[in-house]
């Protein structure tokens, strides 16, 4: 009662030839979560956008123009307090990185 099992394996064809342009390629895929090189930048420049002090630029970047215009009336209180305009200062880039990352996201 011994059955024998044959296995046939497809033959392996080699037609696609690797290439310097195509290796760049899937590493530069791999490195950008596949959403192209300005997906890959947009974060970036949200965040450096948003490192100038007292215009939320990074907030206009990311078109939130009302939330822009808001933080920047808010923040001549907050001026007063050594303390608190930091913090919105700092939330203003985490923001925009958060946002830009999304639309990056929502994008692809």
């Amino acid at each position: 009662m011994e059955h024998d099992y044959v296995v046939i394996l497809p033959t392996e064809t080699h037609e696609d030839e690797v290439t310097a342009a195509g290796v760049i390629s899937v590493i530069w895929r791999e490195l950008s979560g596949g959403v192209g090189p300005w997906g890959a930048l947009r974060p970036i420049v949200a965040v450096i956008l948003s490192l100038v002090p007292f215009l939320f630029l990074g907030q206009h970047f990311n078109r939130q123009h009302r939330k822009s215009v808001g933080w920047f009336v808010i923040q001549f209180p907050l001026l007063l307090s050594i303390f608190l305009w930091p913090v919105l200062f700092l939330w203003s880039i985490v923001d925009a990185w958060w946002v830009s990352s999304g639309i990056v996201a929502r994008s692809t």
